[in-house]
């Protein structure tokens, strides 16, 4: 991985915020920061974070707003049972790029699939839905991160998958592809809800809750459902699964779908955006890598050719 100022930087800040909280805690709940080494978890064009000991910090996508930001951050304070909250309520300035601090928390083990919390995640998606929202929050960013996938398959060039999954985007309603206002967008919605967004906290075996502020807005909540949703519906998820999420979700009043009955006159929309922005992500990066589609990828490009 090549090392880059913001990333050096950020390194560096991480450090300092995680001794700071291990001098400033005479407990030691945060102890052993300065004996440990400092983890990159990601360095992407729109995300990069660290993390050192109990503390994690992300720079955000370059078109990030603070204005926006601050918003969004102030939810997660407002609501520490359903949202990890922030070290601070304000972003910093590195290099461009706005930065937050935030607790660590044990993220969901990739190699357990049996172990997956989806009656957590369901949980929390109604808990969120059902919260009220902070005056001058933006909208969910949910469709425009299903446009902007749409537009880098474009970007990528020609590819024999690509057809089906473009018919299927243009099938859409306008909304779904960030052209028209969302129907209803009156609750708090996450944005962009799958497994990697939800962590255990306090580490290691804390409660779960989600992670990831930066699409947080209000929308339409069935797009928080959309990407189990779409997996069950492409046969990539056990109906078992989704039989749970599902359950979970209306067991706590989540909005998002009828308490009873089919779900999927709700579903519909968001679950076909999904499956079109995640094929069209999956196309993008097998370009880019010069390889075919594998399994699931190419099940997904499937399921846009049937919906087309």
């Amino acid at each position: 991985m090549t090392t880059t100022p913001l990333l050096t930087e950020l390194t560096i800040r991480t450090r300092v915020r995680a001794h700071s909280a291990t001098t400033a805690c005479p407990c030691g709940a945060a102890g052993g920061a300065t004996d440990q080494a400092t983890t990159t978890l990601a360095d992407r064009p729109d995300a990069t974070v660290v993390r050192h000991a109990h503390t994690v910090a992300k720079a955000h996508a370059p078109d990030t707003t603070g204005t926006d930001l601050t918003v969004r951050l102030a939810a997660a304070a407002h609501l520490p049972r359903v949202l990890l909250p922030p070290l601070s309520p304000t972003p910093a300035d590195l290099h461009g790029r706005l930065v937050t601090f935030w607790p660590y928390g044990t993220p969901v083990d990739p190699e357990d699939p049996d172990a997956a919390p989806w009656e957590d995640a369901a949980t929390l998606l109604a808990h969120l839905h059902r919260s009220p929202a902070p005056t001058a929050l933006p909208p969910m960013r949910g469709p425009a991160k299903a446009a902007l996938a749409v537009a880098r398959l474009r970007a990528a060039g020609p590819h024999p998958a690509a057809p089906p999954v473009l018919r299927a985007w243009s099938a859409l309603p306008a909304w779904a592809r960030a052209e028209a206002p969302m129907p209803d967008a009156t609750s708090l919605c996450h944005g962009d809800l799958h497994l990697g967004q939800l962590v255990r906290h306090p580490a290691p075996d804390g409660p779960w809750l989600l992670i990831d502020v930066d699409d947080l807005g209000l929308g339409v909540p069935a797009w928080d459902l959309a990407r189990p949703a779409a997996w069950y519906a492409c046969g990539l998820l056990p109906p078992g699964d989704w039989a749970r999420f599902l359950a979970a979700y209306r067991t706590a009043g989540g909005p998002a779908v009828p308490a009873d009955g089919d779900p999927w006159p709700a579903l519909d929309v968001p679950a076909r955006a999904l499956t079109v922005q995640t094929a069209a992500r999956s196309i993008a990066k097998a370009v880019a890598a010069d390889r075919p589609l594998d399994e699931v990828e190419q099940a997904l490009v499937d399921a846009c050719d049937r919906m087309g």
